[in-house]
């Protein structure tokens, strides 16, 4: 891959992770909102709500958008080294399942969740005990997609920082906040297998938005700004390291 093609793959993938964490976080503000593990007031809630259909679409396409930028990721970045190639091979990989598992995800929480909610408070009251086991079946299985999406895409995340860290004209603390914010999606991945949408969960998705906006919004500067020729060149030197070039990314 030649260096032009390199930076135009590059400057897509800044482009498409941004935008695609940004729409994602935006659409997030207008889920119905409530404690998430009190089951009988949530469920009341989630049968109510006028928006959910859209809400969880708007989800799963920004989620394609930001995954995509990490598949775009895979072409930009130079991958001369062996553990870099494979590295992103195989972080590419992962983000493929992790959209899957996502778009499984939100056919139980967009689909499944909201007809299972929406049947027990319709159901008489005869009814209503089946009903509520039906959805909380159904979330518990909504718990357990989340957290292996979660998985693939904190094991992605981390797998692209080893590439990225190796390519020669990206900053070092980027590939490093990539990894950290891959880590806290483990840890999230955790916390909604053990404990549902519990505060813990809550203060790890924000925390995993903020690392995310961080290194995206940093990235983006990075790969609009450096000049073609000076891109050209690091590639064409294959320096393993990215130390030397922050004075000319700005």
């Amino acid at each position: 891959m030649d260096s032009t093609t390199s930076g135009a793959s590059l400057r897509l993938s800044a482009a498409l992770l941004l935008v695609g964490q940004l729409l994602y976080i935006g659409v997030t503000q207008l889920h119905a909102g409530g404690e998430a593990n009190d089951h009988p007031t949530i469920f009341a809630v989630y049968a109510g709500s006028g928006n959910w259909t859209v809400v969880h679409v708007g989800q799963f396409v920004a989620m394609g958008i930001l995954l995509a930028g990490l598949l775009a990721l895979y072409f930009g970045v130079d991958l001369r080294a062996g553990t870099a190639r494979w590295a992103g091979r195989f972080g590419a990989v992962l983000a493929g399942v992790a959209l899957a598992l996502y778009g499984a995800l939100q056919a139980v929480d967009g689909v499944a969740n909201k007809q299972a909610d929406a049947a027990w408070v319709r159901a008489p009251d005869a009814e209503k005990a089946a009903r509520f086991a039906s959805a909380e079946a159904i979330r518990w299985i909504e718990w357990g997609m989340r957290s292996y999406h979660d998985y693939a895409l904190g094991l992605a995340l981390l797998l692209f920082a080893v590439a990225v860290v190796r390519t020669a004209w990206v900053p070092w603390p980027i590939a490093f906040l990539m990894g950290l914010s891959g880590l806290v999606y483990l840890v999230q991945g955790w916390v909604v297998g053990a404990e549902g949408f519990s505060q813990t969960l809550s203060i790890e998705i924000v925390l995993a938005w903020v690392l995310s906006l961080v290194w995206m919004i940093w990235f983006f500067v990075v790969a609009w700004r450096m000049p073609e020729s000076e891109r050209r060149r690091l590639a064409a030197e294959g320096r393993g390291r990215p130390g030397t070039i922050h004075s000319s990314s700005g």
